[in-house]
């Protein structure tokens, strides 16, 4: 079974064996709800309940069934915590989970000639960037963007873009 990255431990936070995290999903209400199974990235078998959850400033505070002392908590600092991928759940239409686009061909969408491939994805702010590799060893970054983004065809690993002027360049 795959597993996916949702948090890292920082620090305990109190004496009940709370935690703070570092988010690292893009859905965190849903994966700190009350009820939810997460896994030990270096232990899967070990799954802990979320108990209670709370955003705190830009991390979260989390509280497992399992973790009731601080002295428990301390043992998980550096950790990070994984959701299985059958716990991942449906995404909307044109959002997508990172795994499935890295590694997609980009394909230009008037001459379908294929220009590199996203080799990392960035979310400096109101949409993520995608770097396309291209096989000459360039590279550009390219936004998620319904202007530049047509289609994306996650089985076959394709993305067709229209590039506008200068987010490539060509010798």
């Amino acid at each position: 079974m795959e597993y996916f990255d949702v948090a890292k431990i920082l620090t305990t936070h109190g004496l009940t064996g709370e935690v703070k995290v570092n988010v690292i999903t893009d859905f965190p209400e849903e994966r700190f709800a009350e009820g939810m199974h997460l896994a030990l990235k270096e232990n899967t078998d070990r799954i802990l309940t979320i108990k209670k959850s709370r955003s705190f400033k830009q991390f979260w505070l989390l509280q497992f069934n399992e973790v009731t002392d601080i002295d428990a908590a301390e043992k998980l600092r550096g950790k990070v915590l994984v959701v299985s991928e059958t716990d991942r759940g449906e995404l909307p239409n044109n959002v997508y989970y990172y795994k499935d686009i890295l590694g997609c061909d980009v394909i230009d969408n008037e001459s379908e000639k294929i220009l590199g491939k996203i080799t990392d994805i960035q979310s400096p702010g109101a949409n993520d960037i995608w770097l396309v590799h291209e096989k000459n060893d360039k590279e550009y970054w390219i936004p998620n963007i319904a202007d530049v983004i047509k289609s994306v065809d996650v089985p076959d690993k394709k993305i067709y873009v229209d590039l506008m002027e200068g987010l490539r360049d060509e010798d």
